[in-house]
């Protein structure tokens, strides 16, 4: 336990420091494409930095994996393998390019096979997401529990795409199905906040069918820790490393899960 208090302490130290930076930064940033819509600023790579010094230094044998570290690796290491940071330095890269208040620094620790502590830092509205595996979720100090909802007509969806969307055009699919079986979909574009919205009860479901492991590496133990369920879409368990992925508050996980199977439905 006193491990868990230690490593969650110094993530949300690193994304306290990042946050920071992100705002010192939002009038000064440059912007590319690294793909075909695909943003990354220098705030990303600066605020990657930061990051990995703060968690190096404070544990220095412990293995990083950064969304920015041009490597394009995201292979499970093992259940033997150090414990590893997994790291989203802006997480809604688009949305901070225009100014759109919905990005977060996202931080997950994997070790001995399962993620074990997430911290998801929202420096717009100063929300501090943190939970270690065991030791419950918080926002601030605040606990954290899922909604209540039980019926998908009652239920807030919240979904993502990717940033070329060609090719996929069964995405639009489910959008229209759940559109109307739903009270709403949206499409933020942060699957670490809309996982921390799912721990906080803001939104009751989340699917993609494109994650990569360091967009849902902060939000997994607050789901967790929180009172939902995180699978596959077709029920099986989950992992940080494939791309599906399925957030519930926990008691609409069963019904999400048929939703899937039976496949999109028109009308």
């Amino acid at each position: 336990m006193s491990d868990l208090l230690k490593w969650k302490k110094g993530a949300c130290e690193a994304a306290k420091i990042a946050s920071n930076l992100l705002l010192s930064m939002r009038q000064n940033f440059s912007v590319r494409e690294k793909g075909l819509y695909d943003l990354v600023t220098d705030a990303d790579t600066a605020s990657q930095k930061v990051i990995y010094e703060h968690l190096k230094n404070l544990f220095p044998d412990h293995d990083f994996l950064g969304e920015e570290d041009g490597k394009g690796e995201e292979k499970d290491p093992g259940p033997n393998a150090p414990p590893t940071w997994i790291v989203d330095p802006i997480d809604g890269t688009t949305n901070y390019v225009h100014d759109l208040p919905l990005y977060a620094i996202s931080i997950g620790l994997y070790y001995q096979g399962e993620m074990v502590v997430g911290v998801v830092h929202d420096p717009s509205r100063n929300e501090m997401f943190h939970a270690a595996k065991g030791l419950g979720a918080f926002v601030n100090d605040t606990p954290l529990k899922t909604s209540s909802i039980t019926s998908l007509g009652k239920a807030m969806v919240t979904t993502g795409f990717p940033y070329n969307v060609r090719g996929m055009e069964h995405l639009f699919s489910w959008w229209k199905h759940f559109s109307h079986r739903s009270q709403a979909v949206r499409r933020i574009g942060s699957t670490a906040l809309n996982l921390a919205y799912i721990a906080s009860g803001r939104c009751d479901v989340f699917y993609a069918f494109d994650n990569h492991v360091w967009d849902v590496a902060g939000g997994i133990v607050l789901v967790n820790e929180a009172g939902g369920k995180i699978t596959r879409v077709d029920g099986s368990p989950y992992c940080p490393f494939k791309p599906e992925s399925l957030a519930t508050n926990g008691q609409m996980h069963d019904l999400l899960v048929a939703e899937f199977q039976n496949g999109p439905q028109e009308g």
